[in-house]
This record gives C-alpha cells, sequence and structure tokens, in this order.
C-alpha cells in the first residue's frame, strides 16, 4: 500500500473512531444502570456531519411514536454569508439563500430543497431532490437516504454538473445535553465528473440545559469533522483524481421558538493551488507552485479556506 493511501485509510479511522469510541462507552455505561420505563427522547439539537447547508434538514429524527401514521409537512428558509459544503464554499464566499420542504410519515421522509450558489458553470440554483428512511434501534437514531443534486441553466455546450449521492448516518445521546454521531456518503460520479467520492464525517453537540435559559430560548455547541477521498476523473478532464481532504467545523447554534441563528468556523487542509484543481475556480490566480500534472500554471483559489459563517432560518411545521 502506497504513503498516500496509507495516510487516507488513517484519516478516515481518524474521522470515524470518534462515533464508534462514544457508541461503544454508551453501551458500556447503559449496561450499567437500571433500565427505566421511557426511552430518553432524542435532542433536539442536530450535528452537521457535511450535508448541504441551506436544507437544515440534516440530523432530523423520526417521529414519535405517536405520529407514525401522520403526514407532516415542514417548511424551511433562510440566509446565510456564505454557502459552504464540506468546508468549501459553493457561493464564491458570498452570501447565499434557501429554502427546502420536507414531508414525512412516520419514518419516511421525501422533500425538495432550492439554494443559491455561484459556481463555474453559472447554473441559476442548487435544486436538491431526496428520501430516506430514519429509523431508531435501540437508542441509535438513523438515517439513510439518497439525494439528487441538479443544476439548472448551466452554461450552453457545459456537460452539466448534476449527480446522486447516497448516505448513511446515525447518532445517540450520551447524556440529556450530550449527542455524538458520525456517517459515511458515497457518489458514484460526483459532480459529473466520472470520479467516484467517498465521505466519512463524526462530530458531536451539547446543548445548554433549559433551567440555565430564557424560556423559549435554546443554545448549543456542536463540532465536527470529515474526509473526503475520490477516484480517478474521466480522460477529458485530465484522468488524475481529484484531491482528498480534510475539513472541520465548529460553532454556536441559538434558537428561539422557529427562529434559528447559527454562528460557525469552518476551514480545510487543502493548498490554494488543489483548491483550484478541485472547484474549478473561475476567478483563481498565478503565483502558486506548478504541479505538472494537476496545475501546470500553478493557479491558487480562496475558495477552501477558513471562513466564518452566519446563517439565520426559520422553521414552519
Amino acid at each position: 500500500m502506497s504513503i498516500c493511501s496509507n495516510r487516507r485509510l488513517a484519516a478516515v479511522r481518524a474521522v470515524t473512531a470518534v462515533f464508534i469510541a462514544a457508541t461503544a462507552l454508551t453501551a458500556i455505561d447503559a449496561n450499567a444502570q437500571d433500565p427505566g420505563p421511557t426511552v430518553q427522547a432524542p435532542m433536539a439539537t442536530s450535528i452537521n456531519l457535511g450535508g448541504r447547508g441551506l436544507s437544515m434538514s440534516e440530523g432530523k429524527h423520526a417521529a414519535s411514536a405517536e405520529g407514525k401514521n401522520q403526514l407532516e409537512l415542514e417548511l424551511r428558509g433562510g440566509v446565510a454569508s456564505d454557502y459552504i459544503y464540506r468546508g468549501v464554499t459553493l457561493s464564491d464566499r458570498k452570501p447565499a439563500v434557501g429554502a427546502a420542504l420536507e414531508a414525512t410519515y412516520g419514518q419516511l421522509y421525501a422533500g425538495v430543497t432550492m439554494a443559491s450558489v455561484r459556481l463555474p458553470t453559472q447554473p441559476t440554483a442548487e435544486v436538491s431532490i431526496g428520501g430516506g428512511i430514519r429509523p431508531t434501534l435501540g437508542t441509535v437514531d438513523f438515517d439513510l437516504g439518497v439525494i439528487y443534486f441538479a443544476y439548472p441553466g448551466e452554461n450552453p455546450g457545459s456537460p452539466g454538473i448534476n449527480y446522486w449521492e447516497a448516505a448513511l448516518r446515525a447518532e445517540r445521546n450520551l447524556t440529556e445535553s450530550l449527542r455524538v454521531g458520525g456517517g459515511f456518503a458515497y457518489s458514484p460520479n460526483v459532480s459529473n465528473t466520472g470520479a467516484w467520492s467517498a465521505y466519512a464525517a463524526a462530530g458531536f453537540a451539547y446543548e445548554l440545559p433549559s433551567r440555565v435559559l430564557p424560556p423559549d430560548v435554546g443554545v448549543s455547541f456542536s463540532a465536527a469533522a470529515g474526509y473526503s477521498w475520490f477516484g480517478h476523473q474521466s480522460a477529458d478532464l485530465g484522468g488524475f483524481p481529484l484531491p482528498a481532504y480534510l475539513n472541520w467545523q465548529a460553532g454556536v447554534t441559538i434558537t428561539r421558538k422557529k427562529i434559528n441563528l447559527d454562528l460557525r468556523y469552518h476551514d480545510t487542509n487543502l493548498s490554494k493551488e488543489n483548491c483550484f484543481v478541485f472547484t474549478g475556480d473561475p476567478n483563481a490566480r498565478p503565483g502558486g507552485r506548478p504541479d505538472p500534472v494537476t496545475n501546470p500554471t500553478g493557479l491558487t483559489s480562496r475558495w477552501c479556506g477558513a471562513a466564518f459563517v452566519g446563517k439565520l432560518w426559520f422553521v414552519l411545521n
């Protein structure tokens, strides 16, 4: 196995170990306690593991036992100072708006999201359509879903960047305030480049007890890290693999009734040169270190660096 492969394997193991270890510790703790007559309800806090940043549904839990046979609709909408996806901007470091409609029936769900983006192919928007199932097994909440990302209005003659991805995530409470989660996602042809993509992530969220907060106000702190790696692109795009990378983020979410405010720091370990290779940033600048295969002119991009993002959204049921 090559040194690069060893590094990739080590990174994946490090990211997923957080969730595996937390699950094992929780199981040990649960076995040491007397069983109670009730099941602990999931925290309201979700853990951002790298899902689309403006859909606001990542980490949502299945319906309660009382709502298993009811159809429910949820509308979400908001604005963000930057649209970050797994550490990389999709809005050219500019504000973005988005809205989502989701229908749930017990454990099943389906929805559609629209968000403004600024990408090299110049689509008018990002439209994602997906669905899946959110079962709860024991004390672990699962989410198995498939989502299709469409980018209408791209430049004439562009091959397009539409693609689909399948993802599995799992979360569980360690305490009434602390929750951990992990997930894995796979696409056979990410952004229509011909390269497969895989993504593993793990994180946690801590929700302040309601007794220390004003009525109708919630405050939670969360953080997560993820690792992305890829196969080879098609020959007409160079035939080389897209650069693998780590991303991480941490922040605080404040809620009051239907209104939510999230303040978060994002970053990756991608160099500015590899950021251009990965994104194709049309505003890339020269001056970087050339690579004869992937970036012979040494173009650099700022789309993958550190960013502080504010996001405000509402939820209507």
